[in-house]
Formats: structure tokens, C-alpha cells, sequence
């Protein structure tokens, strides 16, 4: 697996905002309008903007468009692409060559 760091920092950076994950636990249960996702957590509509623009920049989310209003979805590759970054980077690897940096 390839690491783009820049890219990794922006797909965590998705996670780390208590909004955001109100957003993907809204989104857990299927495609949402703005307009619903802006009547569950009480935020402004400027301020929805900047985290979905976060979420979607992240791969995490998809939005289309129908007429007026923006429809979001968790995207199954985005997260799966999540999913196996995490299991990576927190993949502990030893062989029987590694000694501690303050071994002598």
C-alpha cells in the first residue's frame, strides 16, 4: 500500500471534529439532504459547508446534486480506503534483528 502522507492527514483530519462524526453517524443510516443533516445537529448552513467540503476533500463522504440541494452518503471505498490506512499505520511489525535504540 502506498502512503501519501497528505493525503492520510486529510482523511483522518475528516475524524476529528465532534460535527463531523455527528455527520457519518447520521450518515450510517443511508443518503442524507443538507437540509435534513442541518436539522439534526443545529449548526449554520456556512458551517455544515466547511465540513462537508472536509468530509467530501477526505474521500469519507460523496454529495450529488438534485436541484437546489446537496445529498450525502458515506462512500464504501472512501472508508474502506480509511480502514486499511489505519491498519497500517498501527500495524506493529518486530523481527529478530530490531533492538531498542538504548540497547548497547
Amino acid at each position: 500500500m502506498e502512503f501519501d502522507e497528505k493525503k492520510i492527514a486529510m482523511i483522518f483530519k475528516a475524524f476529528c471534529d465532534e460535527n463531523r462524526i455527528r455527520i457519518l453517524k447520521l450518515l450510517a443510516t443511508g443518503e442524507k439532504c443538507a437540509c435534513r443533516l442541518l436539522e439534526e445537529i443545529s449548526i449554520t448552513q456556512p458551517t455544515m459547508s466547511h465540513h462537508m467540503k472536509i468530509l467530501c476533500d477526505s474521500g469519507i463522504v460523496v454529495g450529488r446534486k438534485e436541484g437546489k440541494w446537496m445529498h450525502y452518503s458515506i462512500s464504501p471505498e472512501g472508508a474502506a480506503t480509511a480502514g486499511k490506512y489505519l491498519k497500517e499505520l498501527t500495524k506493529i511489525t518486530c523481527s529478530d534483528n530490531d533492538q531498542s535504540c538504548c540497547e548497547k
